[in-house]
């Protein structure tokens, strides 16, 4: 894993399930890695935006407006950035094929990596059966994923107040459930399987909030994870070779009770419009 101190550059920077827009998102680690991590191309790997949160009540803080602003900072200077959306920003399905302030918008896309492999990029909500086939029990999930992010956020925060790193509550309980589990172990191997049918060598999604990367069938699963509970993503070194990062044990920033941007964001926007 990356030190917390000066730049690392990667070829290619895979993030998911940032869900801006919700309080359980944690925005200011998002902040922390985007200050420290470039890539030449970043994959934007779905719900990125929490369109459903924020039907349900309006919830936009300035750090989550810093985050989006320094993505498309890195886009204006060079990145390449790829957005395929997942079911939470399913509004943005709409826009497949288009462009918007230099991101691409893409239903999936085929990243081939330095050393040949290709990987299908895609969410992963369409091999999710309960999202393809019961969307009010999915909501439904939604609602009690949330209520359990609301006591994740509630311990975290007296875990900050003790000098203590974050720390998922929800995941260690989520993989406690032998339902949960299972569902894990199927939705990997439906996405492994959908590799395999395509002939490509792996896949890249999102959707399940569990980071990982291992060998299903002879083709490669990398799941990047998310910014809610594992606060995780996922990088391609300049040989190719895939990593999970898990982002941080301990913050460098001071998280603003207000909604005032941090103030590297500040300084960065002065110098820009100098």
């Amino acid at each position: 894993m990356a030190k917390h101190h000066g730049t690392h550059r990667y070829r290619t920077l895979f993030l998911s399930d940032l869900h801006l827009g919700t309080r359980g998102c944690q925005a200011h680690l998002i902040l922390d890695m985007l200050r420290h991590v470039e890539a030449d191309t970043i994959y934007l790997v779905g719900d990125i935006i929490d369109g459903w949160r924020l039907r349900s009540g309006w919830y936009w803080p300035q750090a989550h407006n810093d985050v989006m602003q320094k993505l498309l900072r890195k886009v204006r200077r060079g990145a390449r950035m790829v957005f395929v959306p997942g079911n939470h920003d399913e509004f943005a399905r709409q826009f497949f094929g288009l462009t918007f302030g230099g991101i691409e918008i893409k239903r999936q896309i085929v990243h081939t990596a330095a050393d040949g492999k290709r990987y299908l990029i895609t969410h992963g909500d369409e091999f999710d059966v309960v999202v393809r086939h019961s969307k009010w029990l999915a909501y439904f999930g939604d609602w009690a994923y949330t209520t359990a992010l609301f006591v994740n956020t509630h311990f975290n925060a007296a875990r900050r107040a003790l000098g203590l790193p974050y720390w998922s509550f929800s995941a260690w309980a989520k993989l406690k459930v032998k339902n949960a589990v299972n569902f894990i172990g199927s939705f990997e191997k439906e996405l492994a399987g959908e590799a395999k049918r395509r002939g490509v060598d792996g896949v890249v999604c999102g959707h399940i909030h569990h980071p990982v990367i291992r060998e299903i069938d002879g083709v490669t699963y990398v799941n990047t994870g998310d910014f809610v509970e594992s606060c995780s993503l996922v990088v391609e070194h300049f040989d190719g070779r895939l990593e999970v990062m898990r982002w941080p044990a301990a913050l460098k920033v001071v998280v603003p009770e207000d909604n005032t941007p941090f103030e590297d964001e500040r300084d960065e926007v002065e110098a820009e419009a100098a």
